[in-house]
């Protein structure tokens, strides 16, 4: 089943549970600092200005990150009505065809997530229409470091980063490249898992992309858990 990968090296194990652990992690922020908010706006008449603020990003990383992970354990669910009709080997080429239009895709998304991160971070954004070949020259008045996020207070263990990319200045705010750094991240680790995708197809050990029947094996293993009851 999808929902009980494992890595097959020491390694991959090791990635396997920081990943996990991460999209873990995030849920649990998410739903205590909503549930903390309730609390304090229906029993106190207060809560945390940045409560909203905090979920949304923490929400837009486990998506972004949680993309790439179900591509990993092969948990996005697709429609397998035509490649089922035909042959194993034409399933198979469908199949590699699939993948490397995904390796296309995630490659433009990596170029466009690192082009909008960039000036967050006073990093040259890439030339090239379509595909990176190279990196522009930057101006001062390219730079975006000073933007902010609306409420998040800036913590004081990051002051350090200050005198890096903003010339000192003091941040108020929780600067915006520290939470849009999961564009470029997410979109390269994707582009990642979907090359190991497409090698594992095109050696054999992999037949699709998607979930394919595992879905349907899974209501079977419930309705016979079900039944026994």
């Amino acid at each position: 089943m999808s929902s009980h990968y494992h890595g097959h090296s020491a390694l991959g194990r090791i990635v396997n549970e920081i990943e996990e652990t991460a999209i873990a992690i995030i849920l649990g922020l998410m739903t205590l600092i909503t549930f903390v908010n309730v609390v304090l706006r229906y029993g106190f008449n207060t809560g945390f200005i940045w409560g909203l603020e905090a979920v949304t990003i923490l929400f837009a990383w486990l998506v972004l990150f949680g993309i790439s992970y179900a591509v990993k354990v092969t948990a996005h669910l697709g429609v397998d009505a035509v490649t089922n009709l035909v042959p194993s080997n034409v399933r198979r080429a469908m199949a590699v065809i699939a993948a490397i239009c995904c390796i296309a895709y995630a490659a433009l998304l990596m170029k466009g997530a690192w082009d909008y991160w960039a000036n967050f971070a006073n990093l040259p954004q890439t030339t090239g229409r379509w595909f990176p070949t190279g990196f522009e020259e930057m101006s001062r008045t390219s730079y975006r470091s000073w933007y902010e996020v609306v409420d998040i207070r800036m913590p004081e263990w990051l002051r350090f980063i200050e005198p890096m990319i903003n010339e000192g200045e003091h941040y108020e705010k929780l600067p915006r490249f520290i939470p849009y750094v999961i564009l470029p991240f997410g979109a390269a680790l994707l582009l990642f898992r979907f090359i190991q995708a497409g090698i594992r197809i095109w050696t054999g050990a992999q037949q699709s992309l998607i979930v394919s029947h595992e879905a349907e094996d899974a209501v079977e293993d419930v309705a016979h858990l079900n039944r026994e009851d």
